[in-house]
């Protein structure tokens, strides 16, 4: 039986396993104060190209995405995100526990566009009731996105500049961050995320780490006071040395790349075998995430030699289903699952 329910079903990679075995024993300030985290922060700011940008570790995606959005918007505000999107589809309302709306934009394969954002606050602001609705505060999208797409760089800037203009923070959601900047055919790199936002987070839950997720803020007017909202959000590791040992091996001689490579290029051997075969492809992602149209009758015989994801309700005749790879995909379950079909 092999595996593609998801990316972050495998523990860790063996480096960061050796790295917390070896210093296991080490004893070190809590909450980020030891000399890990301090060198895992700095190899993150060359690696993005920033100097003088701010990061912080959280323990997952789901706390980092409300304890960004909480701390960047005002009580009366809301957060603009494609009908899609992972915090208003898949967070089981983390965002509205917080007291603050996701207000949804349509979605282009999983996107947004920069014109559907700025008519929607220009649109907000026409409407002399205004002041009785919950206001735009702020923009979300993830790179890539719930379906695997990606944006591409004329894109990105086309939505960095429109929230420029509207007085709004564009936030990125980077969970899968490495899969989207290792991708075929990307226009995208690490250095135009932190250029176009004001701020993303790389994740390392789904890449190769155990756990976590590393914010980089970018604009030094937002976020002023994280350490106590992390802290209040639950998202703040006592042992915060566990988290900056993880990103430090990541990023130390470009491990967190590489693995990420590895993931896209298997997704990309399954996807041409299962192409070649005739299986009816829902939307074309370049990245770790593939998703396919299948009868049911042969999702129910592939079961029988792989898991995967439903994505959606199962369909009375056929269903929408979601193979997803990651850096620990090995070459040889790629090879046994096309064999099966």
């Amino acid at each position: 039986m092999v595996h593609f329910d998801c990316d972050y079903m495998e523990g860790a990679h063996p480096e960061i396993l050796k790295r917390l075995a070896d210093t296991n024993f080490e004893q070190t300030p809590g909450y980020g104060e030891d000399s890990y985290t301090a060198k895992a922060k700095e190899l993150i700011l060359k690696a993005c190209g920033l100097e003088n940008a701010r990061v912080m570790f959280l323990v997952g995606g789901t706390q980092t995405n409300s304890t960004v959005i909480d701390g960047i918007l005002d009580r009366h505000e809301g957060v603009l995100c494609a009908e899609s999107g992972h915090i208003n589809v898949h967070e089981s309302g983390a965002i509205e526990a917080s007291g603050h709306k996701v207000l949804v934009l349509p979605q282009h394969d999983g996107k947004i566009r920069a014109g559907d954002l700025a008519s929607y606050i220009d649109d907000f602001y026409k409407d002399d009731t205004f002041g009785h609705m919950v206001a735009p505060g702020m923009a979300y999208i993830s790179h890539p996105t719930e379906y695997g797409t990606l944006y591409s760089l004329n894109e990105l800037e086309a939505i960095s500049k429109a929230c420029k203009e509207k007085g709004i923070p564009l936030y990125i959601d980077g969970a899968r961050l490495g899969y989207g900047i290792m991708a075929d055919g990307t226009d995208v790199t690490l250095n135009d995320i932190a250029r176009l936002s004001d701020v993303f987070y790389i994740g390392g839950t789904k890449v190769g780490a155990l756990f976590g997720e590393a914010v980089v803020i970018t604009n030094d007017r937002i976020l002023k006071h994280f350490f106590p909202l992390v802290k209040q959000h639950g998202a703040l590791l006592a042992k915060g040395r566990v988290l900056g040992l993880q990103f430090q091996t990541l990023f130390a001689d470009g491990l967190y790349f590489r693995i990420a490579r590895h993931a896209v290029e298997m997704a990309g051997k399954l996807k041409s075998a299962m192409l070649s075969k005739g299986y009816r492809q829902v939307i074309d992602s370049p990245t770790n995430l593939q998703f396919f149209r299948i009868p049911n009758s042969e999702i129910d015989r592939l079961k029988r030699f792989a898991t995967f994801e439903y994505w959606g309700p199962r369909g009375k005749q056929e269903s929408t289903v979601r193979f997803a790879t990651s850096w620990a995909t090995k070459e040889e379950d790629i090879d046994e699952f096309i064999s099966k079909l």
